[in-house]
């Protein structure tokens, strides 16, 4: 079998940040980078599935709602793949790192956070996607 795109990045070289990560006809999927792997930095499942749920809701319900397909974590516990339709990197950098901050800014219930609509919502938190969605912002060069 092919070896997929992702497996091809050297991550023990890999920093925090948004990347490119491949092209598929129109739909561009970004490697959003926010622990160093392999070691004690990854996030907690808690953070993980709490980032997963604010991300995803503030992006699905901005300003390029129609262009963003699918935000999710990577199974490493080290990112997220945000997969996006016909948005070129330095306005998807901006969108998501816009994202993080509406996630930062963020002060309500958290969505998608009863039993009827998560399959696990027991490891839901707000604060938890906060503290996640801090340390990314921390870690991420200033000129993105």
């Amino acid at each position: 079998m092919e070896k997929i795109t992702s497996f091809t990045i050297d991550h023990l070289n890999h920093p925090a940040g948004i990347y490119l990560s491949r092209i598929d006809g129109d739909i561009y999927t970004y490697d959003v980078r926010i622990c160093k792997p392999y070691s004690d930095e990854l996030m907690t499942n808690e953070q993980m599935h709490s980032l997963e749920h604010l991300l995803a809701t503030v992006l699905r319900n901005g300003r390029l709602s129609g262009n963003t397909i699918y935000v999710g974590p990577m199974g490493c516990q080290t990112g997220f793949y945000v997969l996006m339709r016909d948005v070129e990197l330095n306005e998807a950098t901006k969108y998501i790192m816009e994202g993080f901050d509406a996630v930062l800014a963020y002060d309500g219930e958290m969505p998608g956070g009863s039993k009827e609509e998560c399959g696990y919502y027991y490891n839901l938190s707000v604060e938890a996607a906060k503290t996640i969605a801090k340390i990314f912002k921390e870690r991420t060069p200033t000129f993105l």
